[in-house]
């Protein structure tokens, strides 16, 4: 089943440049079993700044980070944004590969993003604060 995922930023996203290295490597390697979410994080990687670690400020989202966001109807959620992997919903873990991890890579404390679900659905939401991933969590 295609994934229908058009996401729309009008805000610069930064990525650390192991974050860019693993990402587009993970991209390509799903090309063929999630060719909408993986192109898609291909296309922020082409667009993403990509700066030493030392250089991300806390406040954006990189892997590992525990992001609380607000969706259009003002529902706030917490997670934590992780390789497949590491994927658990139940634990609020949501994977890189899904159209919310894609959505969320780069992006920074106030931002916001909107984009079409899988279901057809117009989704938006604001990141409400950031949490830096811990050493060694991702």
């Amino acid at each position: 089943m295609r994934q229908n995922i058009k996401q729309r930023r009008e805000h610069e996203i930064v990525v650390s440049q192991s974050d860019h290295e693993r990402l587009t490597g993970l991209a390509e390697s799903s090309l063929d079993r999630l060719p909408d979410i993986a192109e898609e994080l291909l296309k922020e990687m082409d667009r993403a700044k990509v700066a030493p670690l030392s250089r991300i400020p806390a406040t954006v989202i990189r892997m590992g980070s525990t992001v609380t966001f607000r969706s259009g109807d003002g529902e706030v959620k917490t997670v934590t944004l992780v390789y497949p992997g590491k994927a658990d919903i139940a634990e609020g873990k949501i994977s890189i590969l899904t159209p919310v991890g894609a959505a969320l890579i780069g992006l920074r404390e106030g931002q916001s993003v909107a984009w079409t679900s899988r279901d057809g659905r117009r989704l938006e939401f604001e990141i409400v604060s950031v949490e830096a991933p811990r050493e060694g969590a991702n």
